[in-house]
């Protein structure tokens, strides 16, 4: 099976992140890794509420979806791990936004997050 890798068009050339890439292409599915509340140009996390968290979570989620040639409409499945369940409303009327229509299966799980973020997303997307 051959892969490839997708890389956030933001992320900093000189910018090496731990043993996984942004996303990865296979089996007509691009696999998107946990994003999260990260300005890629300076490769350091943007702490907010969890309404901003979640949008600029999502925003890196479209560019990478972009970077691949899909949109958030193409989105099949997501993971979100939010630090507080109780937030749970507030995120979830942002991610609302983001997506319409057929809205992709979701699982969303309370956990420990590094860095102090109050969101993680993963997804994947199936390919046209």
């Amino acid at each position: 099976m051959s892969k490839q890798k997708i890389v956030h068009p933001d992320r900093a050339a000189n910018f090496v992140t731990g043993a996984y890439s942004d996303g990865v292409i296979a089996g007509g599915f691009l696999f998107v890794s946990g994003q999260a509340s990260v300005d890629f140009k300076t490769s350091k996390f943007v702490l907010g509420t969890i309404e901003e968290e979640t949008q600029r979570t999502l925003d890196n989620i479209q560019a990478i979806l972009a970077a691949a040639g899909v949109s958030l409409d193409d989105v099949v499945k997501t993971t979100v791990h939010l630090k507080d369940i109780a937030e749970f409303d507030r995120y979830n009327a942002v991610y609302a936004t983001y997506f319409t229509g057929v809205r992709p299966a979701r699982t969303t799980v309370q956990s420990v997050l590094a860095e102090g973020i109050r969101v993680e997303i993963d997804c994947i997307a199936k390919l046209p």
